[in-house]
């Protein structure tokens, strides 16, 4: 899949993982794409050769920005998905029925940004996989 395609299913998946009462709280937030997790995050996630990621939050959590956050110049938090982790973890979901590639990276954009997000609102790494494991009961 080209970084081209790749960007627009990221904007078009982005409303439909977001809850719309959450969407207008996301402030100073700047999405991004990049191919795979740089050394440094691989490094601070002590990750293994073998492991990856699908997305990452680096900020401040809107929980805990209180009353100065954005007094003076305040960077963006970044959420950034990682398109080759994404597209080899959508290979393996649709297995060999190709036909469902593409709604399979859909999906994994999907969760990937909710739970990114979900570390935005000030969840902890437990809590968001609590909450992703009752969102798949539904």
């Amino acid at each position: 899949m080209s970084p081209d395609a790749f960007h627009a299913i990221v904007a078009e998946e982005f409303p439909r993982a977001i809850p719309e009462r959450f969407v207008s709280q996301i402030h100073n937030v700047a999405f991004l794409v990049e191919d795979e997790p740089t050394q440094e995050v691989r490094t601070q996630e002590g990750l293994s050769i073998n492991e990856t990621l699908l997305g990452y939050y680096r900020g401040i959590p809107a929980t805990l920005r209180g009353d100065v956050y954005g007094v003076g110049a305040t960077l963006p938090d970044s959420i950034v998905l990682y398109r080759l982790p994404i597209i080899q973890e959508a290979q393996y979901l649709c297995g060999d029925v190709s036909a469902l590639f593409e709604e399979r990276v859909r999906q994994v954009v999907r969760e990937t940004i909710w739970h990114e997000v979900a570390h935005h609102f000030g969840m902890g790494e437990h809590e968001v996989r609590r909450r992703e494991k009752e969102r798949n009961k539904k």
